[in-house]
């Protein structure tokens, strides 16, 4: 009672003084609970004398309330989605690349022309003269930079672009007012209200970097080999992976967002490795260690077998395991089932492109 009232007489003395406030709420909350137990022990006492069995259904109604059972969200519209996206992907590919092969013939022409046409090299040395030091520089520069862009491989051209879209999302996951758009549009998760867009968003986001940095490598090293197999026009692995995804989630009741480019990169491996399996492949810190492209197939699929089986959480499995089998069934049946039959297609917009620009098209 003596502290107390030297607490009371500390609080008037000083009213401003904000550090002596805390300690006053404290010996409040302290009263408080005192009087609260001295409460519950005088019901205890009085309520000894009753049957125990209205104790035990007061203990029970006292307690926390059950977790409400999340419901299985519907696939029809993801699976009607993937289909859609995949057979467009499938008919801009083939358009691109008719569009792709027009473009080459048209720029071999030219250069043609321009060849028998000639400029003389007098008139390039006073154009030269004229200009200041800042536009010889800025001219030089892009000279070295389109040099380099020339010495890149058709796959590493493609891939370049991917690598610079994965950085820009990259970066809007460190703005904090975007966090909300984020989550809802570039996480993949079956049981969100947003479950279509997200199966392609999704692909090019990566909240860590090193988890960015270790998906662009993989898809940078085997750029080359999956462009000159099938072609820059062919990557559309990662829809269909989540797809997988959401299948795996939803028959396992295990809802959480997944996010980034590893479907689509266990396609693209799975790919290559199915094509040539004989190929030699390295370890990025173990050098020294090959493995044949056969061997580190089977090695990741039996991985990510046993993390879906034992519910591992560190990677989408189920993703990946979608996105290698996608790759696999593409390179022994797909390509024949699908790729070289898009004739049709392709004559369809070649006798449209006729029409609209009034004359047949090279």
């Amino acid at each position: 009672a003596t502290h107390w009232k030297q607490l009371q007489l500390t609080a008037l003395i000083n009213p401003l003084n904000d550090t002596k406030l805390p300690a006053l709420n404290v010996c409040n909350q302290q009263r408080c609970g005192f009087r609260r137990e001295a409460k519950r022990t005088e019901t205890k006492k009085s309520n000894s004398t009753q049957e125990p069995n209205s104790a035990s259904s007061e203990t029970s109604t006292s307690g926390p309330p059950p977790i409400p059972k999340v419901p299985r969200p519907s696939l029809l519209r993801p699976l009607m989605f993937t289909v859609g996206f995949t057979g467009c992907s499938f008919g801009t590919a083939a358009i691109l690349q008719y569009e792709s092969l027009k473009s080459k013939v048209q720029t071999a022409k030219d250069e043609e022309r321009q060849e028998n046409v000639g400029q003389d090299m007098a008139y390039w040395h006073k154009w030269w003269n004229q200009l200041s030091s800042f536009q010889r520089q800025l001219i030089l520069l892009v000279s070295v930079v389109d040099d380099f862009w020339s010495s890149l491989t058709e796959g590493q051209k493609t891939v370049t672009g991917i690598i610079a879209v994965n950085v820009a999302v990259l970066c809007c996951w460190r703005i904090p007012s975007m966090q909300r758009m984020m989550i809802r549009y570039f996480t993949s998760n079956p049981a969100a209200k947003t479950q279509c867009i997200p199966m392609v968003l999704s692909c090019f986001s990566h909240y860590s970097v090193i988890h960015m940095v270790a998906n662009m490598y993989v898809l940078w090293t085997f750029s080359s080999g999956i462009v000159s197999l099938l072609g820059k026009q062919q990557f559309f692995g990662r829809v269909i992976s989540t797809m997988v995804s959401y299948i795996c989630k939803t028959a396992t009741g295990r809802f959480y967002p997944s996010l980034g480019a590893s479907g689509a990169v266990m396609a693209v491996l799975a790919a290559v490795c199915t094509k040539v399996p004989d190929a030699k492949l390295g370890i990025i810190f173990l050098p020294m260690v090959t493995l044949t492209a056969g061997s580190v197939l089977k090695a990741l699929v039996a991985m990510d077998t046993a993390g879906l089986v034992l519910g591992w959480r560190l990677f989408d499995h189920a993703a990946h395991l979608g996105g290698a089998l996608f790759g696999v069934w593409y390179v022994a049946y797909g390509h024949k089932l699908i790729w070289r039959k898009r004739e049709p297609l392709v004559k369809m917009w070649h006798d449209f492109r006729s029409k609209g620009y009034g004359g047949p098209l090279v």
